[in-house]
């Protein structure tokens, strides 16, 4: 059992980017970690959740009461929440209400400090709506008695950060890329490891208590600079980037969601930040990193051999609501998902679904089938020439045409991987749970773009998918029942 008189930290936050990377470290140097959540549920998935020092509560931030009793006895709180993505537009009022109700617990608790996570800009009335509300936090964690730590960085530059996922996506789909002017403003990132490194380190140092520190890596670039940083780390050609004054904010945010998988409620705000400088004041700048900061380019290259090398602690998608594929970094893929209920049961089910492809067919619109098989032999891919092993029955790794079994659990799930040529990665899954006598079954097609043409591909299937997908599942259903 862990030492009871270690010092016990509350972590707010602990589902999201940062705080799912904080936790262990904190852990790792010897404190007690509580975790005031939502739902215990989204943490069981982490490794650390089950380790001695571990406490988690369930609670929201909003109740006076609730945020009080975990604060207490605790020696620090570390407040990492953010409301852009579940709050919406009202995004900035929420933030302000619930750091007014952090601190009033604060407060009443008696806790010794707050350390707090801000975002880096220049100060005045010139910030945009995203760091202005950031700053609005800052002043109302402060209202109260309890001391404030407060940490402002830049761009966190991470495997599965949003800004670094945003400059990722637009690198490698976008060879030419028209920008707005923000391109040249000067930014000073830093990597998220400095970033964790800082958080944990400022809980040792009692001078940090009540004063705020600018925090950013080695070196200054402008995003211009930056997005050829990340296309040499991916391995790609120099990017061509032509700057226009008449891309707004609004206009930059739909761009970015289209091309990643960032929502345009997230990229609207980061977007907007773009345009003021972050670069950090020199009487400001933290000074307890145990070595020097990152610079730009070692950053980079440790997030993208992160993402390469599928080590994603957290992601962006982990917070809140967002809808999210922890497979791959960055988020989402495309999706096609469709329900329908069968009056069969579950192995009926699954023995209809098992029955596609190879003789049988694809239950509906063969003929589009065939002539996909068709075009992908002619580009060099299987087609639908390799059929399938066995008539009725699948098991894993089998081959069934241009798709390869890549999950397979007797009557509850079967999930193909397609192997012909495509610009992506495309999966095709059929889910099937008991239903009102019956079942329940989903066919869920999912699609990672590589590239441009990959986000092309994807648009202009769709409305084959409507015919072709629905079609299947219609086809799979009456043959259940038929059976």
């Amino acid at each position: 059992m862990a030492d009871a008189a270690l010092p016990t930290v509350l972590v707010t936050g602990s589902t999201g980017y940062l705080g799912g990377r904080l936790v262990p470290r904190l852990l790792a140097a010897g404190y007690r970690v509580r975790c005031l959540v939502r739902s215990r549920r989204k943490l069981e998935a982490r490794s650390w959740s089950r380790e001695a020092g571990i406490e988690i509560r369930e609670g929201d931030l909003h109740e006076l009461d609730t945020t009080h009793a975990a604060m207490q006895g605790c020696a620090a709180a570390f407040y990492l929440v953010h409301s852009m993505v579940a709050a919406g537009p009202e995004y900035a009022a929420a933030d302000a209400a619930l750091a007014r109700t952090f601190a009033a617990a604060a407060d009443r608790a008696g806790l010794p400090r707050i350390v707090y996570l801000g975002g880096l800009g220049e100060t005045g009335t010139g910030l945009s709506e995203h760091l202005a509300s950031r700053r609005e936090v800052e002043r109302e964690l402060a209202t109260g008695r309890t001391p404030v730590t407060v940490l402002r960085a830049a761009m966190i530059i991470g495997s599965g950060s949003a800004s670094f996922e945003i400059l990722r996506y637009l690198v490698e789909r976008l060879p030419v890329m028209v920008t707005p002017k923000w391109v040249d403003t000067r930014c000073q990132p830093i990597a998220v490891q400095d970033v964790l490194a800082l958080l944990v380190g400022c809980l040792e140092h009692e001078e940090t208590a009540g004063r705020t520190y600018d925090i950013g890596g080695a070196d200054v670039r402008t995003y211009r600079e930056i997005l050829h940083i990340v296309a040499r780390e991916l391995g790609l050609r120099r990017r061509w980037i032509l700057p226009v004054p008449v891309l707004t904010p609004r206009l930059s945010s739909l761009w970015i969601h289209l091309v990643t998988p960032l929502s345009a409620a997230i990229a609207r705000p980061l977007a907007e930040g773009l345009r003021n400088e972050v670069v950090c004041r020199p009487e400001a700048t933290a000074h307890w990193l145990p070595s020097a900061p990152l610079d730009v380019q070692q950053a980079v290259a440790a997030a993208v051999a992160g993402h390469r090398e599928h080590r994603v602690e957290t992601s962006w998608s982990d917070a809140g609501v967002i809808p999210g594929d922890p497979d791959w970094a960055g988020g989402t893929t495309f999706q096609d998902s469709r329900t329908i209920d069968v009056a069969a049961p579950p192995e009926r089910v699954f023995a209809a679904v098992c029955r596609i492809g190879g003789g049988h067919g694809w239950y509906a619109w063969s003929w589009l089938w065939r002539l996909r098989g068709a075009l992908d032999r002619l580009v060099g891919g299987p087609g639908l020439r390799r059929g399938r092993r066995d008539g009725e029955r699948l098991g894993f790794g089998d081959a069934l045409d241009f798709w390869r079994v890549v999950g397979i659990d007797p009557d509850r799930l079967l999930r193909l991987r397609a192997e012909m040529l495509l610009p992506g990665l495309a999966t095709l899954s059929f889910s099937i749970e008991p239903h009102d006598g019956g079942s329940r079954l989903v066919q869920t097609a999912r699609f990672q773009p590589r590239g441009l043409f990959g986000l092309v591909y994807w648009f202009l299937c769709l409305p084959l998918h409507h015919l072709v997908f629905r079609g299947m599942l219609r086809g799979i259903a009456r043959h259940a029942e038929r059976a």
